[in-house]
């Protein structure tokens, strides 16, 4: 099911009793992130949050309702993806990867109905849409407002201002045209400018580079709301020059429609309930952005980044303004990290097809800590797969990879820590490599470079060094267990 802006999908939610409307006032300033951090932290994620009377800094009610934790459930990230889960997706990807041409008419037509989504990959082009119904340009032109109009949140005590913290950051690169949409939050500096905080290793920061050595302005257009696939889609693990919006029109099952900027020459979904437009000057220094309360459950500090202008913002006349908060988890993220994690689990076996399944654990803020389970067959396989998710996009970040065998249930954290304690001699199990870290951690001792940790917690092989018989773990055979549970069951 796609879903025509937020407000459809905030209507969706309401009829199935996962929302909460708040009524009362509250502050963007600090009070909007209390509340919602309250509701991330309660079982399952708690409701999605829809804050009718906003109130702004200057103590005025927001002419926006603001929606947060919108995704922070498992049933609600199976809502976003049309009514399927994560792994009923993922069986779809499995299938169109390993998809041969059809040999008979019957395997035809199971090709075409399977891979029905890929016929909506494709996006549209349209005149127009919602997210032109209140157009106003920072040259004065038209009504409507500016940023100090938005409820952008102040989301913890020592942020250095409000911060856009949902935004889809339209960028493309100048020498093959190829789109990227990432997600980058934005510190509001005043009603036009924003930071922009792109990442050394983020696709967006490539594209700014190739700007700055062409010393060109750099187009980019933000947009916010939407079909919520959209922010899905911003914030998976695609592969550089692969188009976000073909996965948003996949996963959606119908094609995006795209308008042209106002200001800008850029693409960007009609449906979205805001767009922000405008540039980064290569020839204007990077500004001090943060400190910003983050995923890490830490303040990152101030560094340099590049400053957004403003040069139009347009939006729908009910738009409803989509935000998150991050800190110490769990928090809403954690269920967009694991379902990206489930999609794309096909990828991470088409090259590593002994993977059995993977686990980001909420404690570990999406990559500091990676469970993997693996079918074993020869000796030194672990490290094989710790060095092989190391070099793949975004887990290059990883901090500290174990892994178990097969059986182990890497969900069950307290499964695997068994397993770790059980299994591993520090001195032989463990393995130290460097590489690239996230620039948001601020335990390395140099920004973006750091170490990383694998601990092999599998059953040693011979040729691992393990000159005993390895010792078989504890289990009931399985027609005692099922005896045992008839017995219990007739006991109730």
């Amino acid at each position: 099911m796609a879903f025509d802006g937020i407000r459809a999908f905030v209507d969706e939610l309401d009829r199935a009793g996962e929302l909460l409307r708040v009524r009362e006032a509250v502050s963007c300033e600090l009070e909007v992130t209390a509340v919602a951090d309250a509701a991330m932290k309660s079982p399952g994620g708690g409701r999605a949050l829809l804050f009718e009377n906003a109130t702004l800094p200057r103590g005025d009610r927001s002419n926006f309702p603001v929606g947060i934790n919108l995704f922070g459930s498992a049933e609600r990230m199976r809502r976003v993806l049309g009514g399927r889960t994560p792994d009923e997706v993922a069986d779809e990807m499995a299938f169109l990867l390993k998809a041969k041409p059809p040999r008979s008419l019957a395997e035809g037509w199971e090709l075409l109905r399977r891979g029905f989504g890929v016929v909506h990959a494709r996006p549209t082009r349209a005149g127009t849409g919602p997210c032109k119904e209140v157009i106003r340009r920072m040259d004065g032109a038209g009504g409507g407002l500016d940023l100090s109009g938005l409820p952008v949140l102040k989301c913890w005590p020592e942020d250095g201002g409000p911060f856009i913290t949902l935004p889809n950051v339209h960028t493309r690169d100048p020498d093959t045209g190829e789109r990227n949409i990432g997600m980058y939050r934005m510190q509001v500096f005043d009603g036009t400018t924003t930071g922009m905080h792109w990442q050394l290793h983020k696709v967006g920061a490539r594209h700014g580079r190739r700007y700055y050595e062409r010393g060109e302005r750099m187009p980019v257009a933000v947009c916010l709301g939407g079909d919520p696939i959209y922010t899905f889609a911003a914030t998976a693990p695609m592969p550089d020059g692969l188009d976000e919006i073909l996965l948003a029109g996949f996963l959606r099952r119908k094609s995006p429609a795209l308008v042209r900027c106002e200001t800008c020459d850029l693409e960007v979904p009609a449906d979205s309930d805001f767009v922000i437009e405008g540039y980064v000057d290569p020839a204007e220094p990077p500004r001090d952005e943060g400190p910003f309360g983050d995923h890490t459950g830490f303040y990152t500090p101030v560094d340099k980044y590049p400053v957004f202008h403003v040069t139009a913002i347009t939006h729908r006349r009910d738009a409803v303004y989509p935000a998150t908060i991050v800190g110490k988890p769990p928090m809403e993220d954690f269920y967009l990290g694991t379902a990206s994690v489930r999609i794309f689990m096909p990828v991470f076996r088409m090259n590593f097809p002994e993977i059995v399944d993977i686990a980001l654990p909420a404690e570990g803020v999406f990559h500091n800590l990676v469970f993997v389970s693996i079918k074993k067959q020869y000796p030194y396989q672990a490290f094989k797969i710790m060095h092989g998710l190391w070099g793949m996009g975004q887990m290059m970040f990883s901090k500290i990879i174990v892994a178990v065998d097969a059986h182990v249930n890497v969900h069950d954290t307290s499964d695997v820590l068994f397993h770790l304690c059980a299994n591993v001699d520090p001195e032989r199990d463990t393995i130290f490599t460097k590489g690239p870290c996230d620039s948001l951690d601020h335990a390395p001792t140099e920004p973006n470079i750091g170490s990383h940790m694998g601990i092999d917690a599998t059953t040693k092989l011979p040729g691992e060094g393990y000159r005993r018989g390895w010792p078989r773990e504890l289990s009931m055979p399985k027609e005692v267990t099922e005896r045992v549970a008839a017995i219990v069951a007739r006991l109730r």
